[in-house]
């Protein structure tokens, strides 16, 4: 009996071969070119985009062309790049499919599992979990797409389990996506779109996925540390893990659970590539906008420096307020000398 693969080991994706199995997630908002980078400079097999709209790409917004879809040249190195769309209209899911093929994408993922109010009620993402027909109609249109344009371009599907709790509607749909539409893989969420992130999810469930799909099945949700990243894989027999809010400035997760890297990082290095964050920030949007931009990153990275309380407390609320980079930067300087000499031995 052949020993069950380990996180490190390389696995296929249609015709691409994936050097691991530890991904980062399509992070809503978040999932840029430099974030993808970052789980890739720290051991990330594949990196999906945030989600994108179909319909921005086919009337061509500029802040989806320009910035959504951007894909830098470094982040090619250690493993494919995948673009995350949504929509519910599968011609212009095949118009966008193939635009994104042009661009370069090497995987394209679509959402059908987004349990936004704003997203659903257009009759896209978990709303596809009620209209199966209609998903395997996106889900083929965006193979047919891609296929214009890259031969054998895989393409992957996210999916909850269903829309309410105890419902597994999106373990039958996995089934004919990939039966009926040819989806290279599915992203299988275990929890009701119902609850979002809340709840424990259900991995007998996507062990039971696991054992009846012939597709590869990549894990995401609840995977918040490496222990329970290690577990969820072991439980499940997944072929993949995908790490979402638990990468969050945290991507030394990726070294944990690739690297054997045992011990948290230091301050310096928490600050250090949170310095990097805002060099990129800055690349991609100027100083201006990136200012406002990186507020929402500034919690993720706060938190891994672990100050006393009242410390941490007091530099989250500065960087919210700092009205330029300088200032943050003033800031962060701060912080590491207010740590030194918190470190420093009694004399």
């Amino acid at each position: 009996m052949a020993a069950p693969p380990s996180l490190t080991d390389p696995w296929t994706l249609g015709r691409l071969r994936v050097p691991n199995r530890v991904l980062l997630a399509p992070l809503a908002g978040i999932g840029n070119w430099f974030v993808r980078l970052q789980a890739k400079r720290f051991g990330a097999g594949m990196a999906f985009s945030e989600m994108v709209s179909s319909h921005a790409i086919r009337y061509r917004n500029e802040k989806t062309c320009t910035e959504l879809l951007r894909i830098d040249p470094r982040e090619r190195d250690g493993g494919p790049i995948a673009i995350q769309l949504f929509g519910e209209d599968p011609q212009i899911m095949r118009e966008a499919a193939a635009h994104v093929a042009r661009l370069g994408a090497d995987v394209i993922d679509i959402n059908m599992g987004c349990p936004v109010a704003k997203v659903c009620k257009t009759g896209a993402g978990a709303a596809l979990l009620e209209d199966p027909d209609r998903a395997v109609a996106v889900a083929r249109a965006a193979l047919e797409g891609a296929a214009g344009e890259r031969r054998e371009l895989p393409v992957t599907v996210k999916l909850r389990s269903g829309l309410r709790p105890g419902e597994r509607s999106g373990f039958a749909l996995a089934h004919r996506l990939v039966a009926e539409a040819g989806v290279a893989a599915i992203v299988f969420h275990p929890r009701s779109a119902a609850v979002h992130h809340n709840g424990v999810p259900d991995y007998a469930l996507a062990a039971e996925l696991v054992r009846t799909l012939p597709a590869p099945v990549i894990l995401t949700g609840g995977m918040h540390d490496a222990a329970s990243a290690r577990a969820a894989f072991a439980q499940t027999g997944a072929c993949a893990l995908v790490l979402a809010r638990g990468a969050l400035g945290y991507p030394w997760l990726f070294e944990q659970l690739l690297g054997g890297r045992e011990l948290e990082p230091r301050r310096e290095e928490v600050l250090g590539e949170l310095r990097w964050t805002i060099d990129c920030a800055v690349e991609h949007l100027g100083e201006e906008r990136a200012t406002r931009y990186l507020r929402k990153f500034y919690p993720w990275y706060v938190a891994r420096l672990r100050l006393p309380s009242a410390a941490a407390r007091e530099l989250a609320q500065s960087l919210q307020s700092a009205g330029t980079l300088a200032r943050v930067s003033e800031l962060l300087d701060g912080s590491a000398r207010h740590a030194t000499r918190a470190a420093a031995p009694a004399v």
